[in-house]
């Protein structure tokens, strides 16, 4: 199974950008499971700079409104999502959704600057 999303662990060293992680998750509940309190996102080092959140195509495009996998970038505090629009738009509902019930980490939620 080709995974759906990945997720880079950037840290800036003056100029240089360096890649301290990448984790590929196959469902967008394994990304949801990996930002929850407890999921292997808790504690981001200081020393990453930005999180690039990157969703691939859809296999198939979406011939009805095409629109919907134009890929653009949301900037939430130092996270970047980017992918097709229609899947950006629902996981920024969804991380809104369980931001206001307290499923993200508190380390998830200082990188998005929503952090209580």
């Amino acid at each position: 199974m080709q995974p759906v999303i990945t997720v880079e662990f950037l840290a800036k060293a003056g100029e240089q950008t360096l890649k301290e992680d990448s984790v590929s998750f196959h469902k967008p509940e394994e990304l949801f499971q990996f930002i929850a309190p407890g999921g292997g996102c808790d504690s981001i080092p200081d020393s990453v700079g930005e999180i690039q959140l990157v969703f691939l195509q859809p296999p198939h495009p979406n011939e009805h409104n095409p629109i919907a996998d134009r890929r653009v970038t949301l900037e939430l505090g130092i996270v970047f999502l980017t992918g097709p629009l229609a899947e950006i738009i629902q996981t920024a509902e969804q991380l809104v959704d369980k931001a206001g019930r307290g499923e993200l980490s508190e380390s998830f939620l200082r990188a998005i600057n929503l952090s209580r």
